[in-house]
């Protein structure tokens, strides 16, 4: 076997995901050829897929040692630094690659991507057109302006990229599922009976299984719309079965970390801890996923003096690069730098922020799982304020089996029974801050939103320290703040009351799940 068949497997190992395999077979390549720049530049992909980012940049640094002009080595290096959040290197590095190709048309769409990243949406815009203009059928390129447009509630502008992607590509699945999730299916049987023919296919068994989990649930969705919940259930199933084989998650390690979250804040007295305040007021809005996180954010980042950042990762990123070792708190380093007139969480927390470029004073963070480091939270950032989204149980756990979220925070969600038990570690270690820092956290209903829009928003403002802005009851008319959540269309529309108590509809479906939310 030549060079080049070698590098064919090793290929098509990586376009199956099966990257432990690629690496060991680039390894034997580099072993006898060791400044290959394209192996390594693939061995770098390899570890990239596997998540070991760290060896995906020392791979593709030393393609860049033999071959200083490898662009594909210094694109990849650059998406390996914005998975690190080293985002100032990334984003030289595809500055430097559009200088020297103004044509390259991935660097363009990875570096329109941190642009998104950060909710810089006009900047991403144009170097998306930018690349349309090399080559105005290029998937990826359409795909991204098409969800970009759903994050600004552009809906007429999002359909038209994807019914473009259809046009070329009339079984990309992706685009069908992005499509479901803008569609109402009581006005549209058109589509649904595409995403049919797409299932009844001949050929349908050979579909990546990542791509069935995107045409199920987006049955799914349709089959819902339509009240039809025998079949709604039955793509719903097969969805959460499929991606849940496809993931490893071990329910022990939540636990674990949710009971030494505990263990370690029972006996830290917050009141003597005064640390250095931050220079901008953080609110943290956080919950169960489907809570109403989202709507809550889209109400008081409405006010003018509020700007909605969604969903960070960097609280949680900095408590575990800091305080976690193999799922244990260290206890001693919290209460050492809670002392430390220094607050490095608080400061590095806000670094990042800076990539933002946001004016207002007031930044919403409205990362669900917050609510595990509500300790942390209070001690590093004693001027934030810290809202609590809560909802009916059956009603959330139903919105998170019904949707697919590819964060790795999120592996719980595949399984009904999963879900249950994660709901109840939440609703444990939330009554553990609720009885130390009660007064700290301010709890806001889904159900008495609904019921009282205006009337609950008031409080709320109130409760950020803010005067009245009545912008905040009319929250569907503003595009201020972009949504990248599921939540996109939902959040968008005025306020409604079909989402309560949905619950109803899937109880015979889902009655391990709710019997064991009733325990």
């Amino acid at each position: 076997m030549d060079l080049r068949e070698k590098i064919s497997i090793i290929q098509n190992l990586i376009a199956t995901n099966k990257f432990s395999q690629a690496i060991s077979n680039c390894k034997k390549i580099l072993k006898k050829n060791p400044h290959n720049s394209f192996v390594h530049n693939l061995c770098g992909l390899a570890y990239q897929g596997n998540k070991e980012i760290l060896k995906s940049v020392e791979s593709f640094n030393k393609a860049l040692l033999y071959e200083p002009d490898n662009l594909a080595a210094l694109n990849n290096i650059a998406n390996s630094y914005k998975y690190l959040m080293e985002f100032d290197k990334s984003e030289e590095i595809y500055k430097t690659i559009i200088k020297k190709d103004p044509k390259n048309i991935k660097a363009l769409n990875n570096y329109a991507n941190l642009k998104l990243y950060f909710n810089d949406y006009e900047s991403a815009k144009t170097l998306l057109e930018k690349a349309l203009k090399v080559d105005d059928k290029e998937i990826n390129i359409l795909f991204s302006l098409a969800s970009s447009f759903i994050s600004t509630g552009d809906f007429d502008d999002a359909k038209r990229y994807i019914y473009k992607i259809l046009s070329i590509l009339p079984h990309h699945i992706p685009s069908h599922k992005l499509l479901s999730t803008i569609l109402n299916y009581k006005n549209d049987f058109s589509h649904l009976k595409d995403m049919e023919k797409i299932l009844s296919h001949k050929d349908f068994e050979k579909v990546p299984p990542e791509n069935k989990v995107n045409l199920y649930f987006a049955l799914g969705k349709a089959y819902e719309d339509l009240k039809e919940y025998d079949k709604s259930f039955d793509f719903l199933e097969k969805a959460n079965s499929i991606f849940k084989n496809l993931i490893k998650y071990n329910f022990n390690e939540d636990e674990k970390i949710f009971n030494n979250i505990i263990k370690a804040f029972n006996e830290i007295n917050f009141n003597k801890f005064k640390k250095k305040i931050p220079n901008k007021q953080i609110i943290f809005i956080c919950g169960m996923p489907r809570s109403g996180t989202t709507l809550l954010e889209q109400i008081i980042s409405a006010h003018k003096k509020v700007t909605g950042a969604g969903e960070l990762p960097y609280i949680q990123s900095i408590i575990k690069d800091n305080f976690i070792n193999n799922l244990i708190i260290n206890k001693q380093k919290i209460i050492d730098e809670s002392i430390n007139e220094e607050n490095f969480v608080a400061e590095k927390y806000l670094s990042y922020l800076e990539f933002y470029n946001y004016e207002t004073n007031i930044i919403i963070d409205k990362a669900p799982q917050n609510f595990m480091w509500i300790g942390f939270v209070k001690i590093f950032f004693p001027n934030c304020k810290i809202i609590h989204c809560t909802r009916n149980a059956k009603d959330v756990c139903l919105s998170i089996y019904k949707n697919q979220f590819l964060s790795d925070e999120m592996r719980w969600s595949y399984s009904d029974l999963d879900i249950a038990k994660y709901y109840k570690l939440y609703f444990k270690i939330m009554k553990f801050w609720k009885l130390k820092l009660d007064e700290f956290i301010y709890d806001v209903n889904y159900e008495k939103i609904v019921e009282n829009p205006e009337e609950e928003a008031k409080k709320v403002i109130k409760f950020c320290g803010l005067e009245w802005d009545p912008n905040c009851i009319d929250f569907n008319k503003n595009k201020k703040t972009p949504i990248k959540t599921v939540s996109a269309t939902q959040a968008r529309k005025s306020i409604y009351r079909s989402s309560i108590n949905s619950n109803e509809s899937y109880n015979k479906y889902l009655k391990e799940m709710f019997n064991f939310l009733d325990t």
